[in-house]
């Protein structure tokens, strides 16, 4: 397993984790904004776990396709794979471009 592969499951099994706990927490009438805060970290794992996965592609596969000439391809690959998850792009407060913004 490579090590971009044992951090995206590392990510994984930790959101997996968070998330049985907060089905404990409903399963237990657990006071609402209390579960809702914890499923908005796990929102906020996955969609780290998420950038990561991306940034890989980017470095990987999408250098190599370019490297081979299939620009367009993948540009048209990235443009259908986006549409599934937009939040992928939104910046994070350790972004260099969101600590500039506004």
């Amino acid at each position: 397993m490579s090590s971009h592969q044992r951090a995206v499951t590392n990510r994984l099994k930790t959101a997996r984790g968070h998330l049985d706990g907060v089905i404990r927490m409903v399963e237990a009438d657990a006071y609402c904004p209390d579960v809702m805060k914890q499923l908005a970290a796990v929102q906020g794992l996955l969609e780290a776990t998420s950038r990561v996965v991306f940034r890989n592609h980017l470095e990987t596969c999408v250098a190599k396709a370019m490297q081979e000439g299939r620009t367009s391809e993948i540009v048209d690959e990235l443009m259908e794979t986006l549409k599934y998850d937009k939040r992928v792009l939104r910046p994070t407060p350790s972004d260099p471009v969101h600590e500039g913004a506004l």
